[in-house]
This record gives C-alpha cells, sequence and structure tokens, in this order.
C-alpha cells in the first residue's frame, strides 16, 4: 500500500501595505519567507550600509516588481 500525496501551496511574494515601512519590501519578504519582519529589516540596512549602490537599486526594482497585495 503506498501513500503518494502532494501538496502544493500556492504563495506568492507580495508587499505587505499592513506593517509597512517604506513601500512594503522587506515586510513582504518576511511575510513569505516566514521570518521576523525586524530580522529582515536589520538585514537590509545592514546591507545598504555594506552595499549601498547595489542594495538600493535591489530595493527600488523589487518595490517597482513585486505586487502589492490586493
Amino acid at each position: 500500500m503506498s501513500f503518494n500525496r502532494e501538496y502544493s501551496v500556492n504563495k506568492t511574494l507580495t508587499k505587505d501595505v499592513i506593517h509597512k515601512k517604506l513601500s512594503g519590501v522587506c515586510g513582504g519578504i518576511a511575510k513569505h519567507y516566514n521570518l521576523p519582519r525586524l530580522a529582515v529589516r536589520v538585514g537590509a540596512i545592514v546591507a545598504l550600509l555594506i552595499f549601498p549602490v547595489a542594495t538600493g537599486v535591489a530595493y527600488l526594482v523589487a518595490t517597482m516588481l513585486i505586487p502589492t497585495k490586493a
């Protein structure tokens, strides 16, 4: 007897408009990957201090490309 079950959860990455500080990108990433919002925001700030241009460009691109939760 074989019980092979496949479960698929359709999670899409969206910006979090409820817990947003600037545009909701960090909140949306934290919600999608089930991480604490504070940890994602601190990681984004540290990345901004270490790689300011790359992180700034990535944040702006993410702001434009990630859809807002309807």
